[in-house]
C-alpha cells in the first residue's frame, strides 16, 4: 500500500475504505472485515454514521495487527466545544473498542470549532490520537484555525472528484503541510459519472473500470481517497489500482472535467 506522510510524520494510506451509509450491524461489520482481508488498511468512519461499534468489531475479528490499521473517525457540530469534544471522543473510542484513534476530525465547520480544536490538541499531546484534522473546511476556515492554535491540521477531508477537483485548495493546503483527502470520489454517481464519455474512453484504453480510473487519477494527484462499497467484487476492483498509471495527457483529460464547485457539499 502506498502512503502519504502527514505533517507530524505519521503514515496514512493513500487508499482506504469508507463506511458512510453502512449502518451499524452485520453488513457494516462484514464489509469492514472484507475490506481488511482484501488489503485495505485505512478505515474511515464517523459518529454520524452510527456504525463505530461495527467497525470496531470487524477490526477485532480481523487477523490484521492494530498498528497496521489507520482508523479515522469524526464528531459533529452538536458535539463542538471543549468538554463536548472530549466526551464525543470518549464515546467514539469506547464504541470502537480501541486504545487510540489514528485520525480524529471535526466533521463540519460549525459550532465552537476553536474550543473543540483545543480539546483535540490535548488528545493529540496525550497520545490518544495520532493526528488531528478537519473535514469540509474551506481555506479561510483552515487558515483561521491555524492562526489561533499551535497544532496545524494534518488533513482536510472534502468532496473531491473529477467534477470538483479542489486543485487550488490542494495547493494551498500543501503549502501549509496539510493533506487533502477525498470523500465521494465517484461524486455519489452524480453527473452520470459512470457513463461519462471521456472516462469511458480512458476505461477502455487501460482496460480498467471508470471507478478504477478515477481512483488512480486521485492517487496520482496525491489525494487520499476512501471509496465505499458493500459489494466484495467492487471492493476488490477499487483496491486493484496500483498496477497501472495514467499518462500526463490522460490526467489532463480528466482535469478538463472540473466544474469548479461541489455537487454535494460546497466549501
Amino acid at each position: 500500500m502506498e502512503n502519504e506522510i502527514l505533517n507530524n510524520g505519521v503514515k496514512m494510506p493513500l487508499l482506504g475504505f469508507g463506511t458512510y451509509l453502512l449502518r451499524d450491524g452485520l453488513e457494516c461489520e462484514q464489509s469492514v472485515l472484507n475490506a481488511l482481508n482484501i488489503g485495505y488498511r485505512l478505515i474511515d468512519t464517523a459518529a454520524a454514521y452510527h456504525n463505530e461499534e461495527s467497525v470496531g468489531r470487524a477490526i477485532k475479528k480481523s487477523n490484521v495487527k492494530r498498528e497496521e490499521i489507520f482508523v479515522t473517525t469524526k464528531f459533529l457540530p452538536a458535539d463542538t466545544g471543549y468538554e463536548n469534544a472530549k466526551r464525543a471522543f470518549e464515546a467514539s473510542i469506547k464504541k470502537l473498542g480501541l486504545d487510540y484513534i489514528d485520525l480524529y476530525l471535526i466533521h463540519l465547520p460549525q459550532g465552537d470549532v476553536n474550543s473543540s480544536w483545543t480539546a483535540m490538541e490535548e488528545l493529540y499531546k496525550e497520545g490518544k490520537v495520532r493526528a488531528i484534522g478537519v473535514s469540509n473546511f474551506n481555506m479561510d476556515q483552515v487558515q483561521d484555525l491555524i492562526k489561533r492554535h499551535r497544532v496545524v491540521p494534518a488533513v482536510n477531508q472534502v468532496e473531491t472528484h473529477p467534477f470538483s477537483q479542489k486543485t487550488e485548495m490542494q495547493k494551498a493546503l500543501k503549502s501549509q503541510g496539510i493533506q487533502l483527502e477525498s470523500w465521494a470520489p465517484f461524486a455519489q454517481g452524480k453527473n452520470n459519472i459512470f457513463n461519462n464519455e471521456p472516462l469511458k474512453v480512458l476505461s477502455s484504453k487501460y482496460n480498467k473500470s471508470i471507478a478504477q480510473v478515477v481512483l488512480r487519477w486521485l492517487i496520482q494527484k496525491e489525494v487520499v481517497v476512501i471509496p465505499k462499497s458493500a459489494n466484495v467484487k467492487r471492493m476488490n476492483e477499487n483496491f486493484n489500482v496500483f498496477d497501472f498509471q495514467l499518462s500526463a495527457d490522460d490526467m489532463e483529460i480528466i482535469k478538463s472535467l472540473d466544474k469548479g464547485r461541489g455537487l454535494i457539499y460546497s466549501v
